[in-house]
């Protein structure tokens, strides 16, 4: 290929992410950069499981912007709470208190457990951020090393990139900063084998969701804890994605029967709006002094009173109840399709693996693709498998539709693949 012929074609690729994006076609390359690529459906609006787009053609969301939107889009108490603190205070240094920060950390406390202590940060990423330093806080000069497992997911910042145990994504942005291993996911032996005088903490998610949805075994979270707890280092866990009611209790790592020294939240804690968290039991949070971690926005008024309504919402409506019983519902149809081989997960966070002999190379993102032509919004969290985030107060209805659309969807790609196969 020529050098003009490559400079055509990204000219080409920039007007259609442009366009995608919704920016003026005639520019010569998007404003925005092209970090996620051209998206396919630019949506406008959405209301509870459903969304719209720029032409009005409705979808139903099964991925909730991962595991963002737990009570849907457009909640009306959310909505109102911005609304009103919108008019009322929007930001303040954190050198001053504002109304809902403490209030929001109580319940967020009571929820943990109690006996901790909250940072507010802007996202997960940040919220695993604090959650390291604080572990290097705590263990001092020389115990700085955070174990963490293969198949995580922790971040995109340089260090929560490093503790994230996804090689291939480290390669172009070496070098990272040090002090981070990986080991085996839910393997006890090679993880006690790790650890050494320089470990400060281990740091894993109760199911990993980018990982590909794969749950601990109870038994895993238990020896962690215990070795933790006999070698003097702290147990982080990354609730990031899976807190909140989301997987069928308040915190995935409840149903382990444990008790972490951090707990790291976002994603579903502002149903939308950009907040995160780290908790920490008081006498781990006590290393930080003042001076030690902050963040401009982190803990705002606007974010801490959406976050309050979250949380009143979600006890009213009980939604880690919720999401055992639609989850069981999602599972039992889901699992009677002939073209699915597993359906993992806990709660509303699942994933359906896809039968490769039938569907053909990598169906999950075939599946994806067609579904969303069909109204239906999914992601292949792994090239087998498709991933469910939805909302927890999605109704039966709304599941039964689902199931209907992925069957339909499964089922024309099984008679594609057959054709090849005989062709």
């Amino acid at each position: 290929m020529t050098t003009a012929q490559t400079h055509s074609q990204t000219q080409d690729h920039s007007h259609a992410h442009a366009r995608a994006m919704g920016a003026d076609a005639q520019l010569g390359q998007c404003p925005l950069m092209p970090t996620y690529g051209a998206p396919s459906v630019q949506f406008v609006r959405g209301q509870g499981s459903w969304l719209w787009d720029h032409e009005g053609k409705k979808y139903l969301d099964l991925l909730s912007g991962l595991a963002v939107t737990s009570l849907g889009h457009s909640h009306p108490a959310i909505s109102q709470a911005l609304c009103e603190q919108s008019q009322q205070l929007l930001h303040v240094s954190n050198l001053f208190g504002t109304e809902h920060a403490a209030p929001l950390a109580q319940t967020l406390d009571s929820l943990l457990g109690g006996g901790g202590q909250v940072f507010f940060a802007n996202s997960g990423a940040e919220a695993n951020e604090a959650a390291i330093k604080l572990a290097r806080k705590v263990g001092g000069p020389g115990r700085h090393v955070v174990l963490s497992a293969l198949g995580s997911f922790h971040g995109r910042t340089l260090a929560t990139l490093h503790a994230t145990g996804q090689p291939a994504k480290h390669l172009a942005f070496q070098p990272l900063p040090e002090g981070f291993r990986h080991v085996e996911f839910c393997n006890i032996a090679q993880l006690e084998a790790s650890v050494d005088d320089t470990v400060a903490a281990v740091l894993l998610e109760a199911v990993q969701g980018e990982g590909g949805v794969n749950p601990v075994t109870i038994e895993y979270f238990q020896a962690v804890r215990k070795l933790c707890d006999e070698r003097g280092i702290l147990f982080i866990v990354d609730e990031v994605q899976t807190g909140l009611g989301r997987c069928g209790s308040w915190f995935a790592f409840q149903q382990m029967q444990v008790q972490p020294d951090v707990v790291t939240i976002a994603k579903a804690l502002g149903n939308g709006v950009p907040i995160g968290a780290c908790w920490a039991k008081a006498d781990v949070a006590a290393a930080f002094q003042p001076g030690d971690h902050a963040t401009t926005f982190g803990g705002q008024p606007l974010a801490t009173a959406a976050a309050r309504a979250v949380l009143k919402v979600m006890q009213q409506e009980d939604v880690p109840t919720r999401a055992q019983v639609a989850g069981a519902q999602f599972v039992q149809q889901l699992q009677a399709l002939d073209q699915v081989v597993q359906v993992r997960g806990l709660g509303l966070l699942l994933a359906v693996e896809l039968d490769s002999i039938l569907l053909g190379e990598a169906p999950a993102t075939h599946a994806a693709a067609q579904l969303l032509n069909q109204g239906v919004v999914v992601n292949a969290v792994t090239p087998t498998a498709i991933r469910l985030a939805p909302s927890l107060l999605i109704s039966e209805e709304e599941i039964a539709e689902a199931v209907s659309a992925i069957g339909s969807v499964l089922a024309d790609l099984q008679v594609v693949q057959s054709e090849r196969a005989t062709s």
